[in-house]
């Protein structure tokens, strides 16, 4: 073999392992992203099954239901509500009428939450909920002037 053609193998041999990193690198990056959408999103099917991703919107009035550490509670983008079941302790700043972000996956239909955020505090709201309720208010303003 000449010291050219070792040369090439050398080379090919880069380049296919930097196109394999690059590869897994990608791949890894994809599966831990971490997708929003509103109570409304996962009605119409836009979220994913057995996916992890997360969910927002304002708790629902008097939906908070406690059984030992299970919790359940509906979140409501003022257009739709969706149920969320939890298992664990719920941040000290969770209520009803507060913007919250879970995170978790679709479960028969269920979002079984693995982590519960709320605001920290009364003049903040997380951006994803902010803009999905301002979406929401605006096509219920739009479709109830439409029926008049």
């Amino acid at each position: 073999m000449t010291k050219r053609q070792s040369r090439m193998i050398l080379v090919a041999i880069l380049v296919s392992g930097v196109s394999l990193a690059g590869y897994f690198g990608l791949k890894a990056f994809n599966e831990n992203l971490l997708y929003y959408f509103s109570p409304t999103d996962v009605v119409e099917g836009k979220a994913p099954q057995g996916k992890s991703f997360r969910l927002g919107g304002l708790v629902g009035m008097n939906s908070v239901k406690r059984d030992g550490i299970k919790v359940s509670f509906d979140v409501t983008d003022n257009a739709n509500t969706f149920t969320i079941k939890y298992e664990g302790i719920l941040p000290d700043l969770f209520r009803e009428g507060q913007g919250i972000i879970t995170t978790g996956s679709l479960v028969d239909g269920t979002f079984m939450a693995t982590e519960v955020l709320a605001k920290h505090d009364e003049n903040y709201m997380p951006p994803e909920v902010a803009e999905s309720l301002k979406k929401s208010t605006s096509q219920v303003g739009t479709s109830q002037s439409a029926e008049q």
